[in-house]
């Protein structure tokens, strides 16, 4: 009998025994046991049982689907064994994302992911109250991770970033504050902290401004309201009114001018680049003096350096950005 009649006839032996009373089941049974081999006999005989209602005493044998795995090898062969066994092992990668294209970034993404569904339900703060963090840039990243990260999936990266650093810092647990150090920059903005200033045993405050190529540097002690700049009057250094007022804004803006004598000494660039510097270095020694004045000398804008500078002229244009004429003809 060939292996597709056999399954065939079977099947059918199998079908038949729901509508057949007990006899029938017997009677199939010594049947399968005639014609089958003795593991199919088994089978049907064990089905037969079972759905005849059969208790367990009247079945000879169980039926089992695969012989059992043997993991430890005998006393008797155990070396036997223990060579069978190493065959079958496997290294398992370290990170589960080990097959994939770039496992260290989809590992950074997926712990990140894991962790900010952990803290959902912390308490969170506005952006703009959340503590000032200089985070990595994409080169800095790739740099680090040695791949090739698509700007777009960095971006979706820091979006986790920032919405873990929005935690409130009373209730922030110790593995986010760990986990966002991976990504951020090894200087952070709140770590460099200027010296405080000093007023020496003459009661004068010193202050450092620049802009452009120029530089100023402005001593400020208690007085009537007198300016030296080099030597001389501040009308007679700085011919326009303008130069005059920027020169001075800092204390005009905080209505100090009758209050403080100031003596400066500027050099490098031109009038407008040495009268904002010395406006930056009035602004820093006043504050030396009075320190409850930033937020008014900050409004009036003579704390923050400007940085802006001429633009170098390139080769093959006229100046910085200017090319030459191009005629066709």
């Amino acid at each position: 009998m060939s292996s597709r009649e056999l399954s065939r006839s079977l099947w059918k032996a199998v079908d038949s025994l729901g509508s057949r009373s007990r006899p029938q089941c017997e009677w199939t049974t010594r049947r399968a046991q005639k014609s089958f081999p003795p593991s199919v006999a088994r089978c049907i005989s064990t089905t037969t049982a079972r759905r005849a209602d059969v208790t367990e005493g009247e079945i000879q044998e169980p039926f089992t689907a695969a012989p059992p795995i043997r993991f430890e090898a005998d006393a008797e062969d155990g070396k036997k064994g223990d060579r069978s066994m190493l065959r079958t092992l496997r290294v398992v990668p370290a990170s589960p994302s080990y097959f994939s294209a770039k496992p260290t970034f989809t590992d950074d993404f997926l712990a990140l992911s894991a962790l900010l569904r952990k803290v959902a339900t912390l308490p969170v703060i506005s952006p703009a109250e959340a503590p000032k963090v200089a985070w990595k840039t994409i080169f800095q990243y790739r740099i680090m991770t040695n791949e090739p990260v698509k700007t777009q999936r960095y971006h979706k990266m820091m979006h986790m970033v920032r919405r873990l650093n929005c935690i409130n810092p009373s209730v922030v647990p110790e593995e986010v504050t760990q986990a966002l150090l991976r990504y951020k920059k090894a200087s952070q903005p709140g770590d460099i902290k200027p010296k405080p200033g000093v007023i020496d045993e003459l009661g004068r405050a010193k202050g450092v401004g620049r802009r452009k190529t120029s530089s100023a540097v402005a001593w400020l002690v208690e007085g009537e309201g007198e300016v030296l700049v080099n030597g001389k009057s501040l009308s007679q250094f700085f011919g326009r009114l303008h130069h005059r007022e920027s020169a001075v804004w800092a204390l005009k803006a905080t209505q100090r001018l009758d209050k403080y004598n100031v003596f400066v000494l500027v050099q490098g660039g031109g009038l407008t680049g040495q009268a904002e510097a010395m406006m930056l270095a009035v602004a820093k020694s006043l504050l030396v003096h009075e320190p409850a004045l930033k937020p008014a000398v900050r409004r009036a804008g003579c704390v923050t350096r400007d940085p802006r500078k001429v633009e170098r002229k390139k080769a093959g244009h006229v100046k910085a950005r200017k090319m030459p004429t191009w005629v066709k003809r």
